[in-house]
């Protein structure tokens, strides 16, 4: 539909952010607990006789953790998790005496269990979810939300008019400089171009990129630049309310599909949605200004003494 000219795809910005995953914030003793109610349920599938299912103590020693950590009570509550815990270890060895063949799930189940009863505080690569344990802690520096968890998403968009041309999900929480070039070979797979020039913010220093791509990086001081390039500079802040509009807009902002192939899937629609919802403004901009076009002539052409009909605002917004 000739939306888009050639001459814009030379110029681009590159940004990240954060996908949530639809997961409940993760707290130990809720990830003990929910690890065991998954251990029980599969084990009365596979007709495993538990020594103790602890369903009812556990559901007490929850109750009490959570009133004790509202009002305080920080030694309380602990006590209160390191029973839960101990009750997850009784189940994943009675579990592993009696399961002489475990199905897939209920191993994998197994392993995810005890990945959580070896892991401490200061452990990388976490355990955060029972039923999505892809998911990564990411603090981006926001002082509303120090820490969010899901998986990185790199954002591409035109420099001059902010048209979506790449998104990508990336798991590991890779550095940010460390994804141009992905980013950049996902832009000339999609589009058909190569891009000139790519604006990135602080965050993409150290980057290391090597190709026919020049990576420009806005730092604070712009008056050093040369004019023609910081307008460039000034565009880059473009970006940022298209992330705004594909996380509030085009469910970004909590990716309810499973597993990594369901991050990738919602970050390329979150994308999508973004080209289509303003493809449709273009059209109806159009459509409006035919409209009145055809009033005109159909109405006021025959007297030329009377005005045009002005064009009203909302065919322009």
């Amino acid at each position: 539909m000739k939306m888009i000219k050639p001459s814009n795809l030379k110029r681009i910005n590159v940004d990240t952010t954060v996908q949530a995953k639809n997961i409940r914030h993760p707290m130990d003793a809720r990830l003990y607990d929910r690890a065991r109610e998954r251990l029980v349920k599969e084990a009365a599938k596979a007709e495993i006789p538990l020594r103790q299912n602890y369903n009812r103590v556990a559901k007490r020693a929850m109750r009490r953790q959570g009133g004790y950590a509202k009002a305080q009570q920080f030694a309380r509550a602990r006590r209160e998790t390191r029973k839960v815990k101990t009750m997850l270890g009784q189940v994943v060895r009675d579990i592993q005496r009696k399961a002489e063949e475990p199905t897939p799930k209920m191993a994998g189940l197994l392993a995810l269990s005890g990945r959580l009863l070896q892991q401490k505080r200061d452990d990388h690569h976490k355990l955060y979810s029972i039923h999505e344990p892809q998911v990564e802690c990411l603090a981006k520096g926001k002082p509303h939300k120090p820490y969010e968890f899901g998986c990185k998403v790199s954002v591409s968009t035109t420099a001059r008019d902010n048209w979506v041309v790449g998104v990508m999900a990336l798991s590991g929480n890779p550095y940010d400089g460390h994804t141009v070039g992905r980013a950049l070979k996902q832009v000339e797979r999609l589009t058909g171009y190569k891009p000139e020039q790519a604006t990135c913010d602080l965050g993409y220093r150290g980057h290391k990129y090597e190709g026919p791509c020049r990576v420009e990086i806005v730092n604070r001081y712009r008056k050093a630049v040369r004019e023609s390039m910081r307008f460039w500079h000034r565009r880059r802040s473009a970006i940022e309310p298209v992330i705004g509009h594909m996380k509030s807009d085009c469910r970004m902002e909590r990716n309810r599909l499973k597993g990594v192939l369901g991050d990738k899937m919602n970050a390329m629609f979150a994308g999508c949605g973004m080209n289509f919802r303003k493809l449709l403004r273009k059209l109806s901009q159009l459509f409006l200004r035919l409209f009145f076009a055809a009033l005109n002539r159909l109405f006021l052409a025959p007297n030329p003494d009377m005005p045009a009909v002005p064009l009203p605002a909302c065919a322009l917004h």
